[in-house]
């Protein structure tokens, strides 16, 4: 059999040689032919130069990712499109994953096995090395978020083994931030056996994970589960933004009216800075899996949309408290329900009209 093993890297150089001697004493031991690509999101602290030495001996290869911003999931799949070999592992640089246990994973593999996961969590496995109360319990919360996504133990793990002939498509993939493993059991439908390893501490350099890719992880999973479920999430996320709209419409009126502009002029002013946040943030949240759009037409579209919404709402208001017996008597009954068609409708100009889905290439149906 043969492997190829990609390891994603930033400034790992402290780590590089011992992983590499790992790999190799394991694939000796195991009799499998193998390479190590190290896909490198721009470290430019000697990474280059000693995986290019260890190269001259080892079959190591080096790759640099330029694009921006940096991304480690990115890397993985530079690194996967490079591999010469189908059976892939995909595994930290940083010797938290033990290399001794990549045939383990790769004996898993088989035909009603896509993905072979390592796993802290299921039985036999565990952690070593001083995890605080704050790292345990980051952990644990993130493994809860993804239960309706993936049902194993450790989802979140970056050491697995899978055929990339039973991947999905590269454009079928839209991972951000350290998570490609949950990308492709999620996007791939893999069938997932997963198998206890012992989670090391790292033995170099810096962890990686700070607050903004936490925040790229909920962004990951919000992509994960509107992939999953469809219009119903899409839905409650332009409901939420819609909310948080109305909080910076309130601001904003409440405060024009602190520096001394009437209540009608304050209110017509206050509805286009709560339009543009709500553009900006359904642009970037729920329809980022839509091709992109010239800013100001797309705005004009929103604004339109919101107006027409707007309209629908405080229309329906008065239909209901004027002809519909139950609503007369409820007008706030009445008032949730505008809100709730004339959200409606808005949702369904903008899904429509303002973040449109691509039109397919001449060929693609």
């Amino acid at each position: 059999m043969s492997v190829s093993v990609v390891a994603p890297t930033y400034q790992e150089a402290d780590n590089i040689q011992t992983l590499a001697t790992r790999i190799r004493a394991a694939m000796e031991a195991a009799q499998l032919d193998w390479e190590l690509i190290l896909a490198d999101d721009g470290s430019r602290d000697g990474s280059e130069e000693l995986a290019l030495e260890l190269g001259r001996s080892l079959p190591v290869r080096f790759h640099v990712r330029r694009a921006r911003p940096r991304d480690l999931s990115q890397s993985v799949l530079e690194g996967i499109g490079l591999a010469r070999f189908d059976r892939l592992v995909v595994m930290d640089a940083d010797l938290s994953h033990p290399p001794e246990q990549i045939p383990d994973l790769l004996a898993a593999l088989g035909d009603d096995t896509a993905m072979a996961l390592g796993s802290r969590y299921s039985p036999g496995g565990r952690i070593d090395g001083p995890w605080g109360r704050y790292r345990t319990l980051n952990s644990r919360v993130a493994i809860w978020l993804t239960r309706p996504l993936a049902r194993c133990a450790d989802p979140m793990s970056g050491f697995f083994a899978v055929d990339r002939r039973r991947l999905p498509a590269p454009d079928e993939l839209a991972p951000v931030g350290f998570k490609i493993g949950l990308e492709l059991i999620v996007r791939g439908g893999l069938r997932v056996r997963e198998v206890p390893i012992r989670f090391d501490e790292r033995h170099g350099g810096t962890s990686k994970l700070t607050w903004r890719q936490q925040l790229a992880f909920l962004r990951h999973l919000f992509r994960l589960y509107r992939f999953r479920f469809g219009l119903p999430v899409r839905l409650l996320s332009f409901g939420v933004v819609g909310a948080t709209g109305l909080i910076v419409d309130t601001a904003v009126y409440l405060g024009l009216q602190a520096v001394g502009l009437g209540h009608l002029l304050a209110r017509f002013l206050s509805f286009w800075p709560a339009v543009t946040w709500n553009w900006r943030m359904n642009r970037v949240l729920t329809f980022d899996d839509r091709p992109p759009a010239r800013a100001v037409r797309q705005w004009t579209r929103f604004a339109l949309a919101s107006t027409v919404g707007m309209a629908t709402n405080v229309g329906s208001y008065a239909a209901l408290t004027s002809f519909v017996e139950p609503f007369m008597a409820r007008p706030l009954l009445a008032l949730f329900a505008g809100v709730a068609i004339g959200s409606a409708a808005n949702f369904g100009i903008a899904t429509r009209f303002v973040y449109r889905r691509r039109r397919p290439a001449p060929g693609d149906e």
